[in-house]
């Protein structure tokens, strides 16, 4: 913990002020809205418990950023832009990206030329249809993600491409006199440092959006864990995370903590310590939190349990070998906290539908 102490008050020598960015030092509270879909629905969107709203997503295809599905999106856009009547500072972005359109990434980003007309086919969107920055969402750069293209030169291509938006993002406020966002989705586990510049790459961003979930694969665990369960202490986690990129040379005022609003179940072999980490035969679907606290908590075979080490939640029917791992309202609390504590951006999550009861958004306004 002296590691992670020093690394936080280094980070913290940079202001704390988000400046131009947020415009105060309060935590920011970024949802992802899913118009792949099609149309979203505003009408649930509790907006004035946002910051900020990321729009997800838009394609990449031959070396632009690209609305596949532009009727809708358009729509999408200025249903999003209305909310601003009931909160004037909300700000809307744009998500590239995501794990099924990361595939082009890399050879969009490969030239100077592909860089330079993806980043201004990426900043003309939000200058069309008003909105205010763009996020990038590539799983993952040096990696194979959903079978991408991938070469040893995204490294510094990912860097680079994040100058070339930038500069088009001051040409735009140039004309306009806005600041424009740009941020970044990033992944949640250290592998990723290695296959990215971030203390290079963070100069040119306002917030690097932390996915601190999704780590439970092949055993029965923790999928958006704040900190490692008893006798893992190597596992993945949001803890880990943030310490690996404050080692990286991302500011803590930038780093922003992904909450989980859905659920990851598996089918596990033995029902051996409850199931955690048992070996997954297969995978079920868990559903989104509000499905969860309303129809599964103590319900239908799952009884409910709390890892005290690793602050977060899961369920586990001995009868089907089910176990099931999710962020509840007391996870979240003990994020907020963390987030607070370390003077962190703030707070993010996928996905706003996951929840339309709103159970987690209330626990991060309440605690954020």
């Amino acid at each position: 913990m002296k590691t992670l102490a020093i690394l936080f008050a280094l980070s913290t020598i940079a202001p704390l002020v988000h400046s131009q960015a947020n415009g105060t030092n309060k935590p920011v509270v970024i949802g992802y809205v899913g118009g792949y879909r099609g149309l979203v629905n505003t009408a649930i969107i509790d907006v004035k418990k946002l910051t900020h709203i990321n729009y997800a997503f838009v394609d990449v295809k031959d070396n632009r950023a690209w609305l596949t599905n532009e009727k809708t999106d358009t729509t999408n856009f200025r249903t999003l832009n209305l909310l601003k009547e009931q909160n004037p500072a909300l700000k809307i972005l744009i998500s590239i990206g995501g794990w099924t359109w990361s595939k082009n990434f890399s050879n969009a980003v490969l030239t100077d030329t592909s860089r330079r007309a993806f980043a201004i086919s990426s900043v003309d969107i939000i200058k069309k249809y008003q909105l205010d920055g763009v996020d990038i969402d590539w799983e993952y750069p040096g990696m194979v993600g959903d079978g991408n293209v991938f070469r040893p030169e995204d490294k510094q291509n990912y860097t680079l491409m994040f100058q070339a938006i930038r500069e088009e993002l001051t040409k735009l406020q140039q004309e306009t006199g806005k600041y424009y966002l740009l941020t970044t989705a990033t992944g949640g586990f250290p592998s990723y440092l290695d296959h990215t510049e971030m203390g290079k790459a963070q100069e040119y961003l306002d917030y690097v959006n932390l996915m601190t979930y999704d780590y439970s694969y092949g055993k029965a665990g923790h999928h958006t864990n704040l900190f490692p369960s008893k006798d893992y202490d190597k596992e993945n986690s949001a803890h880990k995370a943030v310490t690996t990129y404050l080692a990286a040379g991302v500011p803590a005022h930038k780093l922003v903590v992904g909450l989980a609003f859905y659920g990851r179940g598996g089918v596990v072999e033995t029902v051996d310590d409850r199931g955690f980490n048992q070996k997954i035969n297969s995978t079920f679907r868990v559903g989104g939190y509000t499905y969860i606290k309303d129809s599964l908590i103590n319900q239908k075979g799952f009884r409910a349990y709390w890892d005290k080490k690793a602050k977060a939640p899961y369920l586990f029917n001995a009868a089907e070998k089910k176990f099931a791992t999710y962020d509840n309202e007391r996870s979240i609390k003990y994020k907020c906290r963390y987030v607070k504590k370390h003077k962190l951006g703030g707070v993010m999550f996928w996905e706003y539908s996951s929840d339309p009861k709103t159970y987690l958004l209330n626990a991060v306004d309440k605690f954020l």
